[in-house]
């Protein structure tokens, strides 16, 4: 009997929206879920391993594999290049997976031209307050890379409606229970959104 096709499911969210933690709980705690292993042509950093965290490539490769339109989307960040191969999430959806796409808005909107069927979940902070507090906590980023980073916060968090689904990272289990929810196909399960958007928004 043939495998059932797997379905996939569009993370996005703010730098310090708690995403990345988000994701790799619900791959801990959800045997059937996958997150995609995007293509970089960034070199690898001290303890990265190919197809692990990334598929390294050199940007001749990457400009080939755009030009074969092998990408379900890609983009640059500071230079360097990374891209969703289609073939690779294809694999995963054929094996029965459900797969996670850790992206932006931007990249969702190129995912759902192509995957109309794709999930997409925006996760938001359940306040500036607490947003900004997680962004100073990663590190000794000064006031002014601070202020930046919530202009750009505010920015994505912007584009929250078009998404099918928002979570509100408050409580961190909360929120893994409702994504498992989404993912499992029952979003009534999840909290709904009592968050001050206005105020979130608010810049």
């Amino acid at each position: 009997m043939p495998k059932k096709q797997g379905k996939l499911f569009i993370l996005s969210a703010p730098s310090g929206g708690g995403k990345s933690s988000l994701a790799k709980a619900l791959v801990e705690s959800m045997p059937d879920v996958a997150v995609s292993v995007s293509h970089t042509t960034r070199p690898p950093r001290p303890g990265e391993q190919e197809g692990v965290h990334y598929y390294f490539v050199d940007p001749e490769t990457f400009r080939a594999m755009v030009a074969a339109d092998r990408f379900l989307e890609h983009a640059e960040v500071f230079g360097n290049h990374y891209g969703t191969s289609r073939e690779v999430v294809e694999r995963l959806l054929a094996q029965g997976r459900q797969v996670l796409l850790d992206i932006d808005w931007q990249g969702m909107r190129s995912i759902k031209a192509k995957m109309p069927g794709a999930v997409s979940v925006f996760i938001l902070p359940p306040s500036r307050e607490v947003l900004e507090e997680r962004l100073r906590g990663r590190g000794q980023d000064s006031a002014e890379v601070i202020a930046r980073r919530m202009r750009e916060a505010t920015a994505e968090m912007r584009h929250y409606k078009e998404f099918g689904h928002v979570v509100v990272n408050d409580d961190f289990n909360a929120a893994l229970e409702d994504l498992q929810a989404i993912i499992e196909d029952a979003p009534e399960r999840a909290r709904p959104v009592t968050v001050d958007l206005e105020a979130l928004l608010h810049d």
